[in-house]
Formats: C-alpha cells, structure tokens, sequence
C-alpha cells in the first residue's frame, strides 16, 4: 500500500492554500505549486496570515505556527512534485485544463504516487483517463475553507485500485478529514442536493412566491443554519452554483436551471439581500417554503439512496460537517416521518415530472455509527459519528457491542484497533440523555444504559485477542473509560484526555474510577478526576496513562499493518507527577478540601491551586467518585451510587450547564 508522507498541492489559490495549510498543520511534508512564483508566494503568505490570526486567536501557539510552516514548501517547478506520495489538483474547474495538467503530471512522479483532483463536478473516471496509470486516480473534493472545514469526499474512478482507496482513506484520517464515500456520480454526494436546494430557493424567488428575505429566514429555520440559501450563494460565488446546477441537468427537469439563478448569474452582480431581517412569515408562504425546499433535499437524497451514490450515514455526515446544518438530510426525513416524506417526494415528482425514487421508507435510511473493517489478521473498529464528536449514546453502545464481537470472534482476527473518526475519539458519554431521563424522572434507564456499557466494555477489556486504542483527539469521560480497556494505549500528538464528570455533576461510571487506577495507581487517578485536569498526549504518556504517543506516519504504518506495534518500556514517574501523586495518596479528600495535610508535597502555591479546583466541583460527585478510587471493588461498584447521584440537583444543573461557570449546593 502507499505510504503518504510527502503530498503535492497543485493550485496555490482559496482552496489549494488552504489544503496545503490543513495537510502541513497534520504532520506531512507539503510541497505547493502553481504555474509562477508570484502565484505561489500569494499562497505561502495567505497561510501565513491564516495562521497568524490562529495565534491571535489562540487557536494554537507561535511555535506551533511555525512548526506548521516548516513543513511546507512552495515551488514553480512540477518537477519538485516528483518526489510525492500524493499529488492533490485544486486548479480552476476546466475540463480541458486538468486533463492537459495530468497528462504532465503523471510523466513527472513515480508509477506508485496517487494523483487526486479536487473537483466537484467533473467525472472522474473521464478525468482519470488522462494519466498513465489511472487506478492510481482518485477524486478528493474538499469543502471551503479547506483548513477549517472538516469533510472531504472520497470518489474513486472505475479504474481506481483498492490499495489507492485504502491509503486515501488513512491519509484522510490521519490528515484530519471526516471522509464519506461516494460513487463517481456527478455531483457526487453533497452538492448533488446542496446546489438543487439553492437552485430550488432561486425559482421560488423568481415565481414570486416569496422574497429573498422570507425565503431565506425560512430555511434557516427548518435546515438549523446560521445563512440562508442567497448569503450563501453571495458568499460562495453565484457562478459556482450555476456552473454546478448546469453540470447536474443530466439527471432531468428537476435540475433544470433556475432562470432567475441564470440571470443573476450572468450579471456579474450578487443577490440583493437587503438589509431589514425579518422575524416572522405569513404562515401560508411559510408552508409554501418549506414544502418545496424539503422537498427536493427530500427527493434528490432518495435518488442518491437509490443509485448508492452513498450510504445514509454519509450523507448525513455530508450535510452535517461540510454544509454545517444542524440537522442532516436523513434526520429530517426520519423526524417528518414516512407518510410526510411521501407527501412531499410526491408533490416534487408531480411539479417536475419525475419518477419517485423507490428508496422512501425508513429502512433505507439506517445510520451507521460504529464501522468494522477487517483486514486479516487486523480489525478496525471505528467509533464513526464525527458531527457528535462521537458521543456514546445507547445506539452507539450497542452498535459497539455488535461489532467488537464481529471482531472477536472471528477466528481469523489477531489484532482489534479502535478508534474514532473526526477530531475526537470519543468526547463522552450523549449528555442529552442523561438530561432526558433525568428530567422525566426515569433515572433506571441512566442505570440500565450504563450496566450494559459496563458489559460491552468488560468483553473489551477481557478480550482474548490484542486490544489497541490509537487516539485521534479529545478523549474526554466515557471515551477515556473505553480507551482503558485497550491492551495498548497510542495517541497522535494532538489527542487530549481528561475525566470532566465531577465539573458536570456526576462522576465516571463505566470503570474509569477503577481502571484507571489500576493503570496509574489512585493518587493520580484522583487528581485526574477530581480535578478534571486536561492532560496534553506527552502529559498522558509522562504518568503512564497512554503507553505511547506516535507520529502520523507512525500511525498509518501501523493501521495500514506494515509497522509492528511499538515495544512498551517502564518509564520513571518525573518528580512534578510523583509529588502530586504523592499528595493525594497521603491525604484524605477531608484533609485536601480541609487544608489540613498530613503530607505537604507540593508547595503552599501548588496545594492552594487543587484545592481551589476542586472546590468548584460538585461535592457530592467528588465524594464518591474518592470513595469509589479507595474502595477498589471493581468496575461494577461505580453502579452501586447511579441513582444517588444522578438524582440530585447537582446532576442536573451541571448537565445543562456544560461549558458554563455553576454553583454547587452538595445536594
């Protein structure tokens, strides 16, 4: 399989310098070309600026800045591509101009480099014939801004191999990127039924049947979006969506441009949007909107469903992440329910003249969360819910359950690697149920979700194959609690780990008191928990709780099963950690909160500063969560104290307060 450690941008515009800036932040060695030198500099120096306003924004540090920009280079020549491992196109959409860029191209770097185009509407199957070996070809279509937007579509040619698909996909994953799959179709997956949904928001303007200001406070309404349809289009250019929408008249009327889109278009000018917002529509109109706009997001998703452009999770995953709506395409069409998705497909079919798409019912649009790959003797189990940044939630439990036993019990799997997709491995626990149930006074269903988490994870944990968590990002409760019961703990140098249950209300429940423990002894598990510290991988690694951080290209060799797993030594606990672990296994929590210690490990300054963060937690979380560390009876004891503390007021307050400054009453 190919190994990408070197990737080539060709294009040093918006998207290419963006895509160049988002692969050199992960780690690869990039190298940006363009056709001259004034067009490269103008890239290198917009992410430099890009760049500069993260560091005033404290999105990352000055060095890591330029730590970033000592991966990147910029060139004029397309003979520097030649040592690539990847080359991504992100020229202007011509046709003829990528084929010619190509066909050069693939002279210039080796028989094994993949070449990608960034296209979002040609196909790339056809594209893919310009080159001299077109099963190394693949479509990867990024979404604006390319360093900050997370999705990419991954579109293979009918020539494409399984070894190019397999490398783009761990590239992707290790580049950053939330990837769906999609079939070479035009459009692929996402502007398929992005640009006929602003198509559609130009034709109800233009036959008057409402204003561009209703038009677009309705859409923000029922889509969750922060900008309606022609913000949108003004902000992305109005020739792209027209050029898009006329790339899409093959599939028949109803993609037929709108000629109001045209016309504006054709102008050169933006939409008017006016300044007056509005806060209310006349409720006909309002109906009106709605029918027709949910309608063919409805219609065209149920074609994709249909000609398996996508999986439903995908798709979803599309709208979600790459388009930023609240609510996915599959969401909305399960929340109406199948008699109003008939209703509305129907209309749609009816005004167009089209055939209904025979993928209405529910069961097409199952939702994936959990993904199993096997690639003997390997299985990859994936935690695949980016938009949620994988929150366990009782689907997600389960799915987990059903796939770990998959991967166990094949007879042919040696090692079972989990991991998440997106920029988390698993963020915790679905706050939103807990809430639910807590608010309903069903606390049992609280108690039933996590004794079936403590026996998914007991099977995890206990399993007799190798077990390996490689840890792509936040690591937050449950997910912390799911990475301890791997046999071997690897992190990428960005992941973050923390136990923030007791600032929440409530304290690990699905064995993190006691396996973490058992892996870094209490007194540090104690300051973990009650603390809520956030811990960096190096941090992680420094008090034993990962066994080791690894390099991207470190973690694709491995996941790609050409690297063995790294020897694990015993490393000694540096003194700042052996001092605090000291402190909390020589005094009681009484005596810590209390300021009473009958051992001073750490100076007046330090000591001061723990207490004063615990203080701001909820004590009676603190409490058992302490009571639970020193008791040492297992995993199951944390269910024991389920009903105390999720019943009280503590609970709830801090559940529905995430990310605020509370007051605890101990209650």
């Amino acid at each position: 399989m190919n190994h990408i450690r070197t990737v080539g941008v060709i294009g040093a515009g918006t998207m290419g310098s963006a895509m160049a800036q988002k692969f050199a932040q992960e780690g690869f060695n990039v190298i940006l070309n363009d056709r001259t030198k004034d067009f490269v500099e103008r890239g290198l120096a917009t992410i430099r600026a890009t760049l500069e306003e993260g560091v005033e924004k404290k999105i990352f540090t000055k060095q890591q800045a330029e730590e970033y920009l000592s991966n990147l280079r910029g060139t004029d020549s397309p003979v520097d591509l030649k040592e690539c491992d990847l080359v991504v196109e992100a020229i202007f959409e011509d046709f003829t101009a990528k084929v010619d860029l190509f066909r050069s191209i693939s002279e210039i770097v080796s028989p094994d480099c993949i070449i990608a185009t960034n296209t979002s509407s040609f196909s790339i199957t056809e594209l893919a014939n310009s080159v001299s070996f077109p099963e190394r070809f693949i479509g990867l279509h990024f979404f604006y801004h390319a360093a900050k937007n997370r999705l990419v579509e991954i579109i293979p040619g009918k020539k494409t191999s399984a070894k190019t698909i397999e490398a783009i996909r761990i590239f992707s994953f290790f580049a950053g990127k939330d990837a769906i799959d999609c079939r070479d179709s035009y459009g692929f997956a996402v502007n398929r039924f992005f640009v006929p949904w602003l198509n559609e928001a130009a034709r109800l303007f233009g036959e008057r049947v409402a204003s561009i200001a209703e038009i677009d406070f309705v859409c923000m309404k029922i889509f969750g979006i922060g900008m309606g349809p022609f913000p949108l289009m003004n902000a992305t250019g109005l020739p792209v969506a027209y050029h898009a929408e006329k790339t899409l008249e093959v599939f028949g009327k109803l993609y037929e441009t709108a000629e109001m889109l045209k016309i504006q278009a054709e102008s050169g000018k933006k939409w008017d949007i006016g300044s007056m917002a509005i806060d209310k529509v006349d409720p006909q109109i309002e109906k009106m909107i709605s029918d027709r706009m949910l309608g063919i997001v409805f219609f065209v998703c149920a074609q994709i469903l249909e000609e398996k452009v996508t999986s439903p999770t995908h798709l979803n995953r599309g709208a979600k992440i790459g388009l930023q709506w609240k609510e996915g395409p599959i969401d909305l069409m399960n929340q109406a329910g199948n008699a109003e998705v008939n209703r509305l497909v129907t209309q749609v079919a009816e005004i167009y003249g089209m055939k209904i798409p025979s993928t209405l019912g529910e069961e097409f649009r199952e939702i994936e969360l959990v993904r199993l790959e096997t690639k003997y003797p390997f299985a990859t189990i994936t935690m695949d819910q980016p938009e949620h940044l994988n929150a366990l939630s009782e689907k997600m439990v389960e799915e987990l359950s059903r796939k770990f036993n998959d991967a166990d019990t094949d007879p042919y799997v040696a090692t079972i690697f989990i991991t998440g997709s997106g920029k988390a491995f698993v963020a915790g626990a679905d706050i939103k149920f807990f809430v639910k149930n807590i608010q309903a006074h069903q606390i049992g269903n609280i108690e039933l979700f996590s004794s079936h988490g403590h026996k998914v994870f007991r099977r995890i944990d206990h399993s007799a194959k190798k077990v390996v968590a490689i840890i792509n990002g936040l690591t937050l409760g449950g997910g912390l609690e799911l990475a301890l019961c791997a046999d071997m703990i690897l992190a990428l140098p960005g992941a973050q780990f923390a136990f923030p249950e007791t600032g929440i209300g409530i304290y690990p429940g699905l064995g993190g008191t006691q396996r973490c423990a058992d892996r870094i002894g209490k007194g540090l598990s104690k300051y973990l928990i009650h603390t809520g510290k956030m811990l960096s991988a190096g941090e992680a690694e420094e008090i034993g709780l990962i066994d080791k951080v690894i390099s991207v290209d470190e973690g694709m060799e491995i996941m790609s099963g050409n690297q063995p797993l790294p020897a694990i030594t015993h490393k000694v606990l540096p003194e700042k950690w052996q001092h605090i672990k000291d402190f909390f296994e020589k005094n009681s929590l009484v005596e810590i909160l209390g300021k009473t210690f009958a051992d001073q490990s750490l100076t007046n300054e330090e000591a001061d500063k723990i207490v004063k963060t615990i203080s701001y937690k909820a004590p009676v979380a603190i409490r058992l969560a302490d009571k639970l560390i020193d008791g040492g009876k297992g995993c199951g004891s944390e269910l024991d104290y389920m009903n105390e503390i999720f019943s009280t007021s503590d609970a709830l307050l801090g559940l529905t307060s995430i990310g605020k400054k509370v007051q605890y009453q101990g209650k």
